[in-house]
């Protein structure tokens, strides 16, 4: 599989990302990241880019780490309902 390079906006800033997802799929990863950024920037409007982005990381690992949970509780109940 290719690898696709593409320019995408966060936070103001320009960056370029390589991946094997799709352009558009690596634009809504973006999408996300520059809008958690810019909620976290609404109610906290002194906090500089890096604390921003460390908080938006931490935001986001918070959101993975509750679907993974529910994920894994909802494979547990399809496991224990097979015969």
């Amino acid at each position: 599989m290719s690898k696709n390079k593409l320019s995408v906006e966060i936070y103001g800033q320009q960056y370029n990302i390589i991946g094997k997802a799709s352009p558009g799929y690596m634009r809504e990863v973006a999408r996300q990241v520059d809008e958690n950024m810019r909620t976290i920037a609404q109610g906290n409007p002194r906090l500089d880019t890096t604390k921003l982005a460390v908080l938006s990381a931490v935001n986001i690992t918070d959101q993975y780490l509750k679907l993974k949970q529910e994920y894994e509780e909802i494979m547990h109940l399809i496991e224990d309902d097979q015969p």
